[in-house]
């Protein structure tokens, strides 16, 4: 790439960074619209939850495959077809659908599409960073290019609510599928042709994930990845009720309709600026090491946790005043942790190793919504999880344990004692 090589970094990642940003604009539409589809279909909350988990459940079915394929296939042509199957399951859900089954069809291609993109766009990025720029800190354009997941799946709440208030769901969804189709366009104008090309071809079959599994330094920041993502998707997924709860257990129990942003916007709001905090955790990370860096942010990260939920009965201002404060925090080691991950990839299974971590990760995806809610249940001295501050309280504790196990991860497994690559 000519010219000057720091502006040519920029470029290069601001390219993949809003790719990424595109592909995110079907991911959350189902979700911001969830309660439309509830009366529109007569859907149970058990169908509505089956068309939400059948996204992640394409995600993580299709990730082995498409992830791996990567060190064998150029990373480009998976991410372009991928990209494909995201704008037929935005355009195909605007057209097709009509209640349940057409539904999880075309939900279900999409988290097919999020699994061939996202991974693969990171190992094309790598790619190109590593030729054109081998004395590049890889670790910045990680930073970058993850933090566009979930400022694009903020993005895509935030634009189906307006479409669908002001038109229809079902232009909020042929929008959306604008954003793959814009992903595509942007690769193909902006980044460089040829891609790099494998040095080292796996002699293993596409899912033998044995080499990735035995290296230590890899599976520390997987382990890591795995707790990062219980922490980050309990709080998702219960924080809004949170705040309803301590609108109402404060000082002022008028607070939830006199505060003038409601608690859906107001985590909203925090997770569109969270990954600000990816990358200056990154920047940390530069600066004293990653696994020094990583473990501050979790040990911090838990500390407030293990207090959060026993604020309830504060002022609501203090309250969603450290929601915000925990949000940003809870995603400062994101970059740090994928990019600890690549780094110790072996040689030739760079994409091998975003499959399992990918893979092990979403196992803390699933489990920290649900052990939240059951610690809920459990704590709840009225038996009716959720009503108390000191349910609310040891629910956030049990989070802050978790991912409190990311530092002792990252020094008993990882052999390696070096500051960030």
């Amino acid at each position: 790439m000519p010219g000057n090589p720091a502006g040519s970094t920029i470029r290069l990642i601001a390219a993949f960074m809003t790719a990424q940003i595109g592909i995110m604009q079907g991911s959350g539409t189902f979700a911001a619209l969830l309660l439309n589809f509830i009366e529109l279909w007569n859907l149970s909350k058990t169908d509505a939850g089956w068309i939400n988990g059948i996204y992640y459940a394409g995600y993580l079915g299709a990730v082995p495959f498409l992830v791996s394929l990567a060190d064998r296939a150029p990373p480009r042509r998976i991410f372009y077809a991928s990209a494909i199957l995201g704008i037929v399951s935005g355009l195909g859900f605007a057209i097709f659908a009509e209640g349940f089954w057409t539904a999880m069809l075309f939900r279900l291609l999409g988290g097919i599409s999020i699994a061939g993109t996202y991974m693969p766009g990171l190992k094309l990025l790598s790619d190109h960073l590593e030729h054109h720029f081998p004395n590049y800190d890889h670790s910045r354009g990680v930073a970058f290019y993850t933090s566009g997941f979930g400022l694009g799946l903020s993005l895509s709440f935030f634009f189906s609510g307006i479409i669908n208030d002001y038109w229809s769901w079902r232009l909020a969804f042929a929008i959306s599928a604008l954003g793959p189709l814009s992903a595509v366009i942007i690769l193909h104008a902006f980044v460089a042709h040829p891609d790099p090309k494998a040095s080292v071809v796996p002699q293993t079959h596409l899912l033998d994930f044995r080499p990735v599994l035995r290296r230590g330094q890899v599976m520390a920041y997987v382990l890591a990845y795995t707790v990062h993502n219980f922490e980050l998707f309990a709080f998702r997924s219960w924080s809004v009720a949170f705040l309803a709860f301590a609108a109402t257990a404060g000082p002022d129990p008028t607070a939830v309709t006199s505060f003038p942003l409601s608690p859906a916007t107001i985590i909203a709001g925090a997770i569109l600026i969270g990954p600000l905090g990816s990358v200056l955790g990154n920047e940390l990370s530069r600066a004293i090491g990653r696994r020094l860096a990583i473990s501050i942010l979790m040990f911090g990260s838990a500390a407030l946790a293990a207090t959060f939920g026993f604020l309830a009965e504060q002022t609501y201002t203090l309250v969603v005043a450290v929601a915000v404060i925990y949000c940003v925090l809870q995603v400062s080691d994101s970059a740090s942790i994928t990019a600890g991950a690549i780094a110790g990839a072996p040689l030739g299974y760079r994409g091998a190793t975003m499959a399992v971590h990918s893979c092990i990760g979403f196992m803390g995806s699933f489990g920290g919504p649900v052990v939240f809610g059951l610690i809920l249940d459990l704590a709840d001295p009225t038996g009716s999880g959720g009503t108390s501050v000191i349910a609310w309280g040891w629910a956030f504790v049990g989070v802050g344990l978790v991912v409190a196990m990311g530092p002792l991860f990252l020094f008993v497994l990882a052999r390696e004692d070096r500051r960030s690559p």
